[in-house]
Parts: C-alpha cells; sequence; structure tokens
C-alpha cells in the first residue's frame, strides 16, 4: 500500500509511520519503506542508530533485503530506512530500460514475507513517486481537513488512471483518510462532508485528530503508540488498522466465496 498525496503537510509521514505500528499491535507483519529523500520516517524509526544500507542499494541491486530490512522497537514491524541518495535514484534510473519497476522488482523479492507493506511516498510527483504506486497494490491518501487539501485530489486520480493506461498495471485505490481533523471547526466538518459526498472512491469511516501527542512523537523518536498508547491520536489509528484489516478480511472472504461458487 503506498501512501501518497502530491500535497505537503497532510500527515502521510504520521499516517505511514503509525499506520504500520497499528497494524504490527494486531499481529500483522508489517513493513515500512521509506522512498522519501526527506527520510521522515526514518528519522522517526531508526532510533540512535547509523546505516551503511539504505532503500536507495536495495532498489539499485547493491545490497540484499536483508542487508536492508531493519527493526523497529515494536514487535511484528519493520522497515527500511531511506537517505538521501535517494535524490540522486532520480538521476541513475532516468536512462534505464523499465526503469518505473525498480522498486517493484526489489519488493517482490521478499513481499511474501508480510502481510502489509507501506511505502511512504514523496509529496511530489517524480519517478521516485511513479516507482512507488507501481510497486504498490494500492494507494491510500491522506487529505488534511482543510479547505486546500481537496485541491489536487484530481490530478491525484488523474496520475492513478495514466499509470494503469500507460504502466498497465492495476493500481486501486485503497481510500482516502480524513488527518488533521477538529470536529469542533466548522471548516473540518464541511471538509469532511464534501469529501465523502463527492470522492468516488472510499472515504475510510476513521478520522486521523489534529492532536498534540501526534505532532510530538517525533521528536522522541517514537509512534504515537510507544509515546501517548492512550491518546486519540493512536486510538484513532488503531481504528483505521481495524477498518483496513477488516475490509482485507471481507474481501477474501468473498474472493473463497465466488470460487466455491464457480
Amino acid at each position: 500500500m503506498a501512501i501518497y498525496n502530491a500535497k505537503g503537510g497532510v500527515g502521510k509521514t504520521t499516517t505511514a509511520i503509525n499506520l504500520g505500528a497499528c497494524l504490527a499491535e494486531r499481529g500483522r507483519r508489517t513493513l515500512l519503506i521509506d522512498f522519501d529523500p526527506q527520510g521522515n520516517s526514518t528519522s522517526v524509526l531508526k532510533g540512535e542508530r547509523g546505516f551503511n544500507r539504505h532503500i536507495y542499494h536495495g532498489v539499485l541491486g547493491l545490497a540484499s533485503p536483508s542487508e536492508v530490512v531493519m527493526p523497529t522497537n515494536v514487535p511484528n514491524y519493520d522497515f527500511i530506512p531511506a537517505s538521501s541518495d535517494l535524490a540522486g535514484l532520480l538521476v541513475e534510473l532516468v536512462g534505464l530500460d523499465q526503469r518505473e519497476y525498480f522498486l517493484r522488482s526489489f519488493i517482490n523479492q521478499f513481499r511474501h514475507n508480510y502481510d502489509y507493506i507501506l511505502i511512504d511516498l514523496p509529496p511530489s510527483l517524480s519517478l521516485l513517486t511513479v516507482n512507488g504506486l507501481v510497486a504498490a497494490d494500492e494507494v491510500l491518501i491522506p487529505v488534511q481537513a482543510e479547505y486546500y487539501g481537496l485541491e489536487g485530489l484530481s490530478q491525484l486520480l488523474q496520475t492513478v488512471d495514466l499509470i494503469r493506461a500507460n504502466l498497465r498495471h492495476s493500481l486501486k485505490v485503497a481510500g482516502a483518510v480524513i488527518t488533521l481533523y477538529n470536529k469542533k471547526e466548522r471548516l473540518s466538518r464541511e471538509v469532511n462532508r464534501n469529501l465523502r459526498r463527492h470522492f468516488p472512491y472510499k472515504v475510510f469511516e476513521t478520522e486521523i485528530p489534529r492532536a498534540i501527542s501526534l505532532a510530538e512523537a517525533p521528536s522522541h523518536g517514537m509512534t504515537i503508540l510507544s509515546y501517548r498508547p492512550d491518546s486519540p491520536g493512536a486510538d484513532a489509528y488503531r481504528r483505521l488498522a481495524a477498518e483496513i484489516i477488516e475490509r482485507d478480511f471481507m474481501g477474501s472472504q468473498a474472493r473463497e466465496f465466488g470460487n466455491f461458487i464457480l
């Protein structure tokens, strides 16, 4: 699942880190790939460790998956760190054949080891982003509960359509999740209502609140489950993880029933 929005500041990395932790808490083997040159997910999950190998090395075949996959302090939760070298990867991939498929080829080596693989993408449309979307089966879109949060959604969906058509990849839209939500603010409620009324795909029931604890946790190098496990932010990401797991369970049951009928 790629986690992506071309607009910055919408809680994309916060969602990637904490959704992954909550999926792992529920017993799902989870991996987070930081594919953003800014490396914000890495700075939270690495603790005091340094790394000689990153996703850059894995994608280019300079390191094996076992060399770049690192454990977090949350059971069932691994991650692959990013580095500023990812910015150079853009230049290195441009002249290569099948340049949109490098991340997918790398993930295919170990995807069977995990129940969920989350890909934290940069907030821009670049070859890195295209690699992330092609590597994913579906994309989760965090949408900030502000007027400008709705801008760019149509362009994002056009990007998904282009990937489907031009790269022959059946990328699904998992849905949108509303972030930085304040139910006391009229604007938040209006954005919520408009998104649920007009967005052509699923909007998850869970709304991620604007919470100080969610903003503070990264500065302590912690997920919200480690920093404030009893906070509204932790509760929200737990509910989002539960929604995703339930959706996937219902989908698998429907497929099994369909196969039985056939």
